[in-house]
């Protein structure tokens, strides 16, 4: 996956003595200490990260944290005081003015939090403003915006006007007009924030099916966390303007960098963003084309398990036998081990929500086999791991 925007070592400092408040931060004084002695404020200190080409990407911190002067600094809207903004290599720091315009209108759309829709335009003509104001020809931006309407499920509301929508259809037209300009990039800033929280979920899953099907490289800045986690392919946590941890909601969740994380997490519903994967153990198996009933009673003394999964050559599932009924079979004097097998066992996909899975883990007397597309043994799912997941223990 090729790096779509790289942040290297910016910093962002309002006021007046800034190479004074620069120094300071440098040395790890504080922001309060910053202002105190300088008068400078200091929004952005010396942060580094990489998004990758079609990722949605969320920023997220309180308020104060940096996250929205961390936005506006990647199209250069805020520009930076030292560090540098890279975009498919380029460093937009360097540009001037009319070759920053240029690339940010062939590279980025940003969409609000307020929305920002003219109330005197219909819909159709909100979405087409931006290419208005690109000298795109009205016949063509008008196609564009209504491909943009179709793509948010607006179709047939371009006659209307700003005031006859909901809060949560406005909020599409700004996506749709940050659509219709066809850029690879997508900046989000608190986007859904100003909307009540059914409107919020049937945005946030919109842009989660927008995301699959066009693949845009977005950036999304939110304070919320349970947002950040359903939404992000990776999330970046920042505090007082430094970056304090970056990674995949799982690692966020599992591995907070430090206590400041770790009490951000604290009251997250994890069953919500960990999954079977998260949560599996390896299994006892044997290879139904290799071993008998002797070696699969075996393993399972060596296990300490009372049960074994099969598998064949490729690991593809075959099914699950019991310590007594594979007993049964050697002293039988049997080695037929596909006679005791149960095929019919409970699974799972390696990407289902643990909250999906709470009621058969809880009900079911077999441990959950996971298996990929290709029905590939993963792993099996035990209630003691499930548990320790949600305590927030490391599943080992």
């Amino acid at each position: 996956m090729s790096v779509e925007i790289e942040v290297k070592n910016v910093t962002k400092i309002f006021g007046k003595q800034i190479s004074k408040a620069k120094k300071m931060a440098s040395q790890e004084a504080s922001k309060e200490e910053i202002l105190a002695k300088t008068g400078a404020t200091v929004g952005v200190d010396q942060a580094s990260f990489k998004i990758n080409r079609g990722e949605l990407f969320v920023i997220m911190g309180l308020s104060g944290s940096g996250k929205s002067t961390m936005l506006r600094m990647i199209n250069q809207l805020i520009p930076v005081t030292s560090g540098q903004i890279l975009v498919e290599g380029k460093d937009l720091t360097k540009l001037g003015k009319k070759e920053l315009i240029e690339f940010r209108r062939e590279k980025m759309s940003m969409v609000f939090q307020n929305f920002a829709l003219l109330p005197h335009y219909t819909i159709l003509d909100n979405v087409a403003f931006g290419l208005e104001l690109q000298g795109i020809e009205k016949n063509e931006r008008l196609k564009k915006a209504k491909k943009a309407l179709k793509i948010v499920g607006l179709s047939g509301y371009g006659t209307q006007y700003p005031s006859q929508l909901s809060g949560g259809m406005q909020q599409r037209v700004g996506l749709a007009r940050a659509l219709a300009s066809n850029t690879q990039i997508l900046l989000m800033d608190e986007a859904f924030s100003a909307l009540d929280p059914l409107n919020r979920k049937e945005m946030q899953d919109e842009l989660l099916k927008i995301q699959s099907d066009l693949n845009k490289t977005i950036v999304f800045i939110s304070h919320d966390l349970n947002e950040a986690l359903k939404l992000g392919d990776h999330i970046m946590i920042m505090r007082n303007g430094m970056v304090v941890q970056t990674g995949t909601p799982e690692e966020i969740l599992t591995n907070p960098a430090n206590d400041y994380v770790e009490k951000f997490i604290e009251e997250v519903d994890r069953t919500r963003v960990l999954t079977a994967s998260n949560v599996m153990i390896n299994p006892a198996t044997v290879n139904i084309e290799k071993s008998g009933p002797r070696t699969a009673l075996r393993e399972m003394q060596a296990n300490n398990t009372s049960s074994i999964y099969v598998v064949d050559n490729q690991r593809h599932f075959i099914g699950w036998a019991d310590a007594s009924d594979v007993s049964n079979l050697i002293r039988k004097g049997s080695k037929d081990l596909k006679s005791v097998l149960m095929r019919n066992v409970p699974v799972a996909h390696p990407d289902t929500p643990l909250n999906e899975l709470l009621s058969e883990v809880s009900t079911t007397q077999i441990p959950l086999a996971v298996l990929d597309e290709d029905s590939h043994l993963k792993g099996i799912i035990v209630r003691g791991a499930v548990l320790a997941a949600l305590a927030g223990d490391e599943v080992e």
